[in-house]
């Protein structure tokens, strides 16, 4: 077996798996905050403690920012968080939007990347002029003082003004934020992995998706997606949103 699947928020899990496993695992590889599977926040603890079963256990640990990057701070979670992976892998986020990925980490492994190293990678977007200079303008504006403040500030707003909507009108959501980055699900408790967020009332959200989308707001179709502030939102926008949203709410 290749790939083993320990438990969100659970060191427990990751634990045990190590401990069947011994010195067969090679990377702990994970989102450092849940994207794919709607916005679950770690317990700082988690991310430290898998930090530290790598280094216990020689493995590397591995973010996968390509959600997080440059959303939740200008260093990523790893910044927000404090806590610093081996590995970084990153997306379109890089490029101002367009197609581009990325990687990288600690020295000693980079040199394994030709030309350094023996290990053979290359693509034909690698580099892109127009990714590239999309990217380093979109850096620049993301670089300026109470950027992600901001884009914290306005998420909150937005979150808390549609959870305290939901509980106006008697339904149970949970809601979070980490940066720019947000989301909620229709649950009467607080979400913490892939097997909670299961249990969230799926057929109220599609209801409350079509809802939104009829009076103008398109939210993200699955209720395992994220969502992303944008500086470009006001706090008229968002006011506007939570006033839609509770009406939507006062009906579902």
């Amino acid at each position: 077996q290749a790939t083993y699947c320990a438990e969100y928020n659970n060191l427990g899990s990751v634990k045990k798996i190590f401990e069947e496993n011994k010195d067969e695992i090679a990377a702990i590889i994970l989102e450092p905050v849940v994207g794919n599977s709607g916005f679950i926040k770690p317990d700082k603890e988690f991310l430290e403690g898998l930090r530290e079963i790598a280094n216990d256990n020689g493995s590397l640990l591995v973010f996968d920012e390509v959600m997080t990057g440059f959303r939740v701070s200008y260093g990523g979670a790893q910044q927000y968080f404090g806590v610093t992976p081996d590995v970084t892998t990153m997306g379109k986020v890089i490029g101002g939007g367009l197609p581009v990925g990325a990687y990288g980490g600690r020295k000693d492994i980079m040199e394994w990347v030709a030309p350094a190293g023996p290990m053979y990678q290359a693509g034909t977007l690698s580099g892109n002029p127009l990714a590239m200079t999309a990217g380093i303008e979109t850096l620049k504006k993301l670089s300026q003082p109470g950027v992600y403040d901001e884009l914290e500030r306005k998420a909150t707003m937005l979150v808390d003004g549609i959870v305290a909507a939901g509980k106006k009108h008697g339904h149970s959501l949970q809601g979070g934020v980490a940066g720019g980055m947000f989301g909620w699900f229709f649950n009467e408790s607080e979400v913490k992995n892939f097997a909670e967020a299961a249990k969230s009332d799926s057929d109220k959200f599609g209801k409350w998706h079509r809802m939104m989308l009829e009076r103008g707001v398109y939210l993200a179709p699955s209720m395992y997606e994220a969502g992303f502030m944008s500086m470009a939102h006001t706090d008229e926008d968002i006011e506007k949103t939570i006033a839609i949203a509770d009406e939507v709410l006062s009906q579902l």
